[in-house]
């Protein structure tokens, strides 16, 4: 745990300061508020793949999950926003307790599964019987809690939590144990790891993280349809922001959103039909070059990178 004290200052500090001060010198918010969102899911993504190999390509589940439990807290009960942004979270815990049984799976098998749950849960949310509810696929409309500036600072908030979770699984012994056993389950549990309870407790830390981001965007956006929150680009982008700066590490997912998720907007707009032909070459070479995200760069270079 000594190198952590020295990673929340060096990266987390300057980190919350930028994105606590932008709102005042850029006006493009909801393009702020995307940022911090995607750096609190590649962070989520980390936490599961990063440190024990599970890709959960349904991470949107997760999300969508968290989105509907504040709207229907805000809906039926009017609890105040933070609150029901805390119980979002708790509704994806929930849904990842229910989905433990999925851990049993591995590789393609696991993010396959996973991913028919999180459709699954869209299904279930968007289904007209449950329109007392949810509203089914009709929408939801919480204009009454609209309030961007607050949810903005409170995503701030939760990226920063996320951040230090992540700065404590790669300097804790916890952490450590959670990689050993990613690299070699046998091995881990024959040192006398916990593997069953090592995974379950990485796949709900990393389900409260996409929860209380769902509850947060939930906040901001205020008006959303089911297709909305569980599309799959949440978890695409996520997870494809995690890889390209590197997993199991601190500034990996941070570097990735940046770096990508800047591309996107910038060549997304200005010229669209070049995107996705330009973004699959990023991808490609990434694949092909650096399977390791960007940072193994520094570390072949004997830089180190937290």
């Amino acid at each position: 745990m000594h190198n952590a004290p020295k990673h929340l200052l060096f990266i987390l500090a300057p980190l919350v300061v930028v994105f606590a001060l932008l709102p005042g010198v850029y006006q493009n918010h909801l393009l702020l508020f995307n940022f911090v969102i995607f750096l609190i899911l590649a962070q989520g993504v980390n936490i599961i793949y990063g440190f024990t190999g599970y890709l959960p390509f349904g991470y949107v589940g997760f999300f969508g999950a968290g989105a509907y439990g504040f709207a229907i807290m805000v809906m039926h009960l009017q609890t105040p926003a933070p609150l029901a942004v805390l119980v979002g979270g708790g509704v994806a815990v929930l849904l990842g307790l229910l989905l433990t049984p999925l851990l049993r799976l591995s590789g393609a098998y696991f993010a396959i599964a996973n991913l028919a749950a999180s459709l699954a849960v869209l299904h279930f949310v968007a289904n007209p019987a449950l329109e007392g509810i949810t509203k089914g696929p009709y929408g939801v409309s919480l204009t009454g809690t609209f309030n961007p500036t607050h949810a903005y600072y409170a995503a701030v908030v939760v990226m920063a939590l996320t951040v230090g979770a992540v700065v404590y699984l790669k300097n804790s012994p916890f952490g450590l144990a959670l990689q050993a056993v990613r690299e070699d389950a046998v091995s881990a549990s024959m040192a006398g790891v916990n593997i069953i309870k090592m995974r379950v407790i990485a796949w709900l830390a990393s389900a409260l993280v996409a929860g209380l981001a769902g509850g947060i965007y939930a906040w901001y956006v205020s008006v959303f349809y089911p297709d909305n929150v569980f599309s799959g680009e949440f978890s695409i982008f996520a997870i494809v922001f995690a890889l390209f700066g590197g997993v199991a590490t601190i500034s990996g997912p941070i570097v990735g959103v940046l770096i990508l998720y800047g591309i996107y907007n910038l060549i997304g707009f200005t010229t669209p039909q070049y995107f996705q032909l330009i973004y699959g070459l990023l991808i490609m070479g990434l694949v092909l070059f650096l399977p390791a995200g960007l940072v193994s760069l520094a570390t072949r270079r004997g830089w180190h990178v937290p």
